[in-house]
């Protein structure tokens, strides 16, 4: 079982940064994949992009604001933000996926954290 844990939410002004960080631990795993995804209110989970991944494709509403690096050797992802609005404001999740003793596919998902941002 590969558990994931996330940190570095918070209540931020508008127009402040947050970097969220995600590490994976368990036994015998490797990644393959690590990206962030968020919950808006009222509104579905949505991906925001992938470590490693071509920036150009996350969602307009985060595109130059919003940066996803990873270290798959180091199990830790990171989703840093910046100009954060108060639109942004919402659940955060970090999702991996990887194999498990060489053979079987996880797919995990972080507990979530929050991001507050005031006007």
């Amino acid at each position: 079982q590969v558990h994931l844990v996330e940190s570095g939410g918070g209540l931020v002004q508008a127009g402040g940064s947050l970097r969220l960080s995600c590490e994976a631990s368990g036994s015998d795993f490797t990644i393959t994949v690590m990206g962030w995804y968020r919950q808006t209110p009222g509104k579905q989970r949505e991906l925001i992009g992938f470590a490693g991944g071509d920036a150009t494709n996350y969602p307009d509403s985060v595109k130059g604001r919003f940066t996803i690096s990873g270290d798959k050797a180091k199990k830790i992802v990171h989703l840093e933000m910046n100009s954060l609005k108060p639109e942004d404001t919402g659940v955060y999740y970090c999702n991996v996926v990887g194999f498990h003793k060489g053979l079987e596919v996880f797919d995990s998902w972080g507990q979530g954290t929050q991001v507050t941002v005031s006007a």
